[in-house]
């Protein structure tokens, strides 16, 4: 098997999985990307992310449990998983090594 890759939005969920940790939903996920993003982003569009990266092993989900707030419906709470670490590491250093080549994105005095 090949190395897998992610695109743009499947890194960025991802790491919004990180960062949300127990409460990583999905209306969690797209508030959160509003917000520490600027960015809108489809409820759908993350459903089907989430799911993908599941299927690749990136994280795992359980049902939470029933809330009134929800009409007693459960939501499915999403967890990164060791693999999804290793990922975003990996793309982490990648990008790091690529920056560094810029010229105008050199450190300067430390910063």
């Amino acid at each position: 098997m090949g190395k897998e890759y992610l695109g743009e939005f499947e890194e960025l969920v991802l790491t919004m999985v990180g960062i949300l940790q127990e409460e990583a939903y999905g209306n969690a996920i797209v508030n959160e990307i509003k917000e520490r993003m600027g960015r809108e982003s489809n409820l759908s569009a993350v459903h089907v992310t989430l799911y993908r990266l599941e299927d690749k092993g990136l994280i795992k989900s359980k049902m939470g449990g029933a809330t009134n707030a929800r009409g007693g419906r459960r939501k499915r709470i999403f967890t990164i998983t060791n693999a999804g670490v290793a990922m975003l590491r990996a793309m982490k250093d990648a990008r790091m090594d690529l920056w560094k080549l810029v010229p105008q994105l050199k450190f300067i005095g430390g910063r």
